[in-house]
């Protein structure tokens, strides 16, 4: 199998990506979706200062299995030039593949502060964080942006092509402003923009729902890969490019309980609690599952989740439920996420 595009000299074999995000993309669900398809592994988004000060949950934020090397990219985010230098060459150690600054996060507590998104709002700096990063680190460096701070400030290009000149050897563009957050439409013409101005792979970003926005945003930005991240939540079969009305319910079931079995193993009797809001996503559009759902969102015992989800796989087993494995949402509002909306907001 030919490598689809290489990051710097690691070569990836896929053109779908799991995105980062707070909250979800941890260690149990990375190997399920690298399973599936996704190409590459991004940890959770990771404070440098809290990697420095060796904070037991960052450091677990950075846990992988080798399997998913070498394209394996550890992801932090800082405001501050020396401690993101000294924490990327701290975290070498740890054998990453890649190394990634977000410079995408738009929730206040992170962007506000200067790290995240906030970075684009000073290019200059942006140009020293890389110079520095590319000659103190061996493995490559890459950037997860937006499109600016806000409709006013849209300076991705300029973002991009500092980027390349200072080392960066792949940039993520999500389609948005930071000010946007997730509403609105993702800009696809400015992601195609960015692939036309820079020599180094560019992974596509924003409004990604089904197989068919796949082919959508390839054709349309020309970009080498398609980073997916709220759509694959409780969904990590359109890295297979099936959608979810091609998966029956038995296969969700199935993987819904596997998922939970990787979660108790990896976090112990937590892992339930943080399984519930992956829970409900793979239960999304099922047939007659809202009261399922609120009550797994709830649930705190592991055998009262597993009498809930075998009831009702009976109860589909018996006919009991409609034949079909999928309804079709009535809205968009009903496509908005049950869980907290600011744990995923790295994405």
């Amino acid at each position: 199998m030919q490598p689809v595009f290489y990051v710097r000299d690691i070569p990836v074999y896929g053109d779908l990506i799991l995105s980062p995000m707070d909250g979800f993309s941890d260690l149990p669900y990375r190997l399920i979706c690298r399973e599936y398809g996704s190409a590459m592994s991004y940890t959770e988004f990771t404070s440098c200062e809290a990697i420095l000060r060796d904070a037991r949950p960052a450091l677990r934020q950075l846990d992988y299995d080798p399997s998913e090397k070498p394209q394996l990219s550890f992801q932090i985010f800082d405001s501050d030039e020396d401690r993101i230098v000294a924490c990327a060459q701290k975290i070498e150690a740890l054998g990453p593949g890649i190394i990634d600054l977000n410079m995408g996060c738009s929730v206040s507590s992170v962007s506000g502060r200067g790290a995240g998104a906030g970075l684009l709002r000073d290019p200059q700096k942006v140009a020293r964080i890389f110079s520095r990063l590319s000659k103190a680190v061996r493995v490559p460096i890459t950037a997860k942006i937006r499109l600016g701070w806000d409709a006013r400030s849209r300076n991705y290009l300029e973002i991009a092509r500092i980027l390349e000149d200072n080392g960066a050897s792949l940039i993520a563009v999500h389609g948005r402003t930071k000010e946007q957050g997730y509403k609105g439409v993702a800009d696809w013409d400015a992601i195609a923009e960015v692939k036309q101005a820079v020599k180094i792979p560019v992974i596509g970003n924003g409004d990604v729902k089904t197989v068919a926005d796949i082919a959508r945003i390839k054709a349309h930005t020309g970009c080498d890969g398609v980073m997916i991240g709220r759509a694959a939540i409780g969904n990590p079969w359109i890295f297979q490019r099936k959608d979810r009305h091609q998966v029956t319910v038995e296969e969700v079931i199935a993987l819904l309980k596997r998922h939970l079995r990787a979660m108790l193993d990896y976090y112990g009797p937590h892992g339930l609690i943080l399984f519930r809001k992956h829970a409900v996503k793979y239960m999304y559009g099922m047939p007659h599952v809202a009261a399922l759902r609120a009550q797994l969102v709830t649930c705190e015992s592991v055998e009262r989740f597993h009498q809930l989800v075998d009831d009702f796989q009976w109860r589909y087993r018996q006919g009991l439920l409609p034949d079909e494995a999928y309804s079709e949402p009535a809205s968009e509002e009903e496509t908005e996420w049950s869980c907290d909306r600011a744990t995923i907001a790295c994405a």
